[in-house]
């Protein structure tokens, strides 16, 4: 049994590579006491990317929308969180006054890039599913 094969080699790849970049970072940043700004975005984007997918996750629960809707829902909620965490954040330490329009646009390039990816694969992965199911249904009769 593999468990690598043609269709998971790239995951694999992401997931390794995420893996030990944050450890890395972690051990480094363990050992000298402290983050530099470096390891702190590199956190700051696996906290964005964490975000990313979960809001995208959650498209089930917006299906009464229009998908137009649900894609504006869906980045307005995630925008909302980022500038409610950075404001939570300026309470403990210094934001440029450039840090919400930088990372909003930070945030904003990738997202929705992944989100155009997300939903081109959920409609194509919809479309062979309703194939699926109409040869079952053609089988029956």
């Amino acid at each position: 049994m593999k468990l690598v094969n043609k269709k998971n080699f790239i995951s694999v790849i992401c997931i390794t590579y995420t893996v030990i970049s944050i450890s890395l970072t972690i051990f480094e940043a363990f050992l000298k006491g402290g983050a530099n700004d470096t390891q702190l975005n590199i956190f700051m984007f696996l906290l964005l990317s964490i975000l990313g997918v979960g809001v995208l996750s959650q498209h089930y629960r917006l299906e009464r929308f229009s998908p137009l809707a649900m894609v504006i829902i869906q980045y307005l909620a995630a925008i909302i969180i980022i500038i409610v965490s950075l404001k939570v954040a300026s309470y403990f330490t210094d934001v440029h006054p450039d840090g919400y329009k930088d990372m909003v646009i930070s945030f904003s390039v990738p997202y929705l890039t992944g989100a155009v990816i997300y939903y081109i694969s959920l409609g194509l992965e919809v479309r062979k599913q309703n194939q699926i199911l109409e040869k079952i249904k053609q089988n029956k009769k």
